[in-house]
C-alpha cells in the first residue's frame, strides 16, 4: 500500500506488484495446512503492520482474511501486503461505523 485518493465515484488505491502468491495458498500448502507458532506469529505480525499502516493514511481495510494477502515474492521470508480494498473506508472521526461488512467465515461471532 502506497497510497489512496478518492474522487466523487471511487477510490483509488496505489500498491507494489506482488508475485508471491496469497497467504492462504501458502496456509494450505504447509504440511496439514498448519503454520507453527513461531511462523503464524511472523505473518500475523506482518498483518497487523500493514493494518496500522492503512490506519496511519485514514484507511480501514474492513475486510481482512488470509486470501486478501499476497507475498511480495515467492521467498519464504517474503513480506506480506494487504489487497483487496473493495470494503475499506476513510477513517472519519465523527462518523461510527455501523454496517456489518467483510467474509462471513471471518466475521467475528458476536457480529
Amino acid at each position: 500500500f502506497y497510497n489512496a485518493f478518492e474522487d466523487d465515484n471511487y477510490v483509488y488505491i496505489v500498491m507494489e506488484l506482488c508475485e508471491g502468491g496469497e497467504l492462504l495458498d501458502r496456509i494450505l500448502a504447509k504440511k496439514d495446512s498448519r503454520y507453527t507458532e513461531k511462523d503464524a506469529a511472523v505473518v500475523v505480525r506482518q498483518m497487523l503492520k500493514v493494518a496500522a499502516e492503512c490506519h496511519l493514511h485514514g484507511l480501514v481495510h474492513r475486510d481482512m482474511k488470509p486470501e486478501n494477502f499476497l507475498f511480495k515474492s515467492p521467498k519464504e521470508d517474503s513480506p506480506l501486503k494487504a489487497t483487496d480494498f473493495g470494503l475499506s473506508d476513510f477513517i472519519n472521526p465523527s462518523r461510527k461505523f455501523t454496517d456489518i461488512v467483510g467474509s462471513a467465515y471471518y466475521v467475528a461471532p458476536e457480529v
